[in-house]
């Protein structure tokens, strides 16, 4: 998976913050500096559990500290989209919802504060997520998804190296292994690094002290990574390598959070291609019901819908179609690897991810988010191969995260289908390079995929 809006702040829960420089930016911000005095004026507890909230509605990527700055200024603002005006502040109500919302991502992954007896470690497990576990040679626990996807192991043992010696090792670079390093932070008590594989992600820590050296890793495929993010986020956060005192109690919701009935929708959101100067095309599912259309910032109109299909055409004045679009002139293969591009997020918070994914009779399994309805299907060889065509259901989310799953697919047949009713068509080819990597398809093609809103 790529995500074009930085990993960074995964990394960033280990830096704090503070000094000058964000003295400074909340002078140059009057809503931050007001934002800051109204946070620090609530209890610490209130103050890390609505970071804890934001962690677990993907808001939020760094440590719940209790400490208000940009990035906390920024999650905040990226919850209220279309709730309330972005000024890093929640009402009652909104922190109500912030609340609910994160109580029920927390039970949906069965995250759970645990003292493992093996090694000391005090660490949140996803349990649903990651229902088994065994023993590590090593004398640590590992916890794994029941695709064996994602690994979490924690360990622990004398220190028989200096810190640095043992963090030298992690960053070192090894012809044999194809990782690339994209974070690495050296503390006198603890190291972190992190990075990727050609498949995958792993974030590592471990920390020194008297009584020995703890840690814990997290490996975890890329297909999963758009969403499983921030739980690696919620793990980390929980961490404690020698606890001291009871576990925490997880967050319990008032009777008002509760009780409180969930807001209204007032958005839906969907993905579109530029298929022709104005045109886009997406999936119906995107635009039935709409008050109002937005393509991006620019206001869309219907042109047209096909029930077979369940594609539509949206006419977007001031788009422009990007060039070498073509469609795939051969029938799409059963599991064959495709990518899907698409938007991940809602509202102002949404941001363009691209998808590693397989054909699967007439659909394709990848693990797309609600509002990925519209995204389109690419091939290995760069072509236009279909378009999702069904809104993925939150109901399918476990802790915010959307697993590797079948969604319906129109063809390339019935898009050009679609497009001739408008008098429009795309140029189709039989074949390309045969392996092209996601990065060479987002080139291609990332620039005519756009983000739909529907005002409901």
């Amino acid at each position: 998976m790529i995500r074009f809006r930085s990993m960074s702040g995964l990394v960033l829960m280990l830096v704090l913050l503070q000094g000058p420089a964000l003295a400074q930016r909340r002078a140059a911000d009057p809503a931050l500096a007001v934002a800051t005095r109204l946070f620090e004026e609530l209890p610490e507890a209130e103050r890390k559990a609505i970071q804890s909230d934001l962690i677990w509605t993907g808001h939020l990527n760094s440590a719940a500290t209790g400490n208000f700055g940009p990035l906390t200024f920024r999650a905040v603002n990226g919850f209220k989209a279309g709730r309330g005006a972005p000024d890093g502040r929640l009402s009652p109500a909104e922190r109500q919802e912030l609340a609910r919302l994160a109580r029920i991502a927390r039970e949906a992954a069965g995250f759970a504060i645990v003292t493992d007896e093996r090694t000391g470690v005090r660490i949140g497990i996803p349990q649903k997520l990651l229902p088994k576990r065994e023993a590590t040679p090593s004398g640590g626990s590992r916890w794994q998804s029941a695709d064996g996807r994602i690994t979490l192991d924690v360990s622990a043992g004398p220190q028989s190296e200096p810190l640095a010696a043992a963090f030298e090792r992690q960053i070192a670079v090894n012809p044999n292994v194809q990782r690339r390093i994209t974070y690495k932070l050296l503390q006198p008590n603890f190291f972190v690094v992190a990075g990727e594989t050609p498949g995958g992600r792993f974030f590592r820590r471990q920390e020194s002290a008297p009584a020995g050296l703890r840690g814990f890793s997290v490996g975890y495929d890329k297909a999963v990574a758009a969403t499983f993010d921030k739980v690696v986020t919620a793990i980390a956060d929980s961490f404690e390598p020698f606890p001291t005192g009871p576990a925490p109690a997880a967050p319990s919701a008032s009777p008002a959070t509760a009780t409180a009935p969930p807001p209204v929708a007032t958005e839906r959101f969907g993905v579109g291609l530029v298929v022709a100067p104005d045109l886009v095309l997406t999936a119906q599912a995107s635009v039935e019901a709409c008050k109002g259309l937005k393509v991006g910032a620019r206001p869309a109109k219907l042109r047209l819908q096909d029930a077979p299909s369940r594609l539509a055409l949206l006419d977007v004045p001031g788009l422009v179609a990007q060039p070498g679009l073509v469609l795939r002139e051969t029938a799409s293969e059963t599991a064959e690897a495709v990518v899907v591009l698409g938007f991940d997020g809602a509202g102002a918070a949404r941001a363009a991810v691209a998808l590693a994914g397989e054909l699967k009779g007439d659909g394709v399994q990848v693990p797309l988010q609600p509002g990925g309805a519209g995204s389109p299907v690419f091939d290995r060889q760069g072509r236009l191969a279909g378009l999702v065509t069904a809104n993925p259901s939150e109901k399918s989310l476990v802790a915010g995260v959307a697993p590797q799953r079948s969604h319906a697919m129109a063809g390339a047949t019935a898009l050009q289908a679609v497009l001739a009713r408008a008098e429009a068509k795309l140029p189709a080819a039989s074949g390309g390079d045969a392996g092209l990597s996601t990065g060479a398809i987002v080139e291609a093609a990332g620039k005519g995929v756009v983000p739909i809103a529907c005002a409901l």
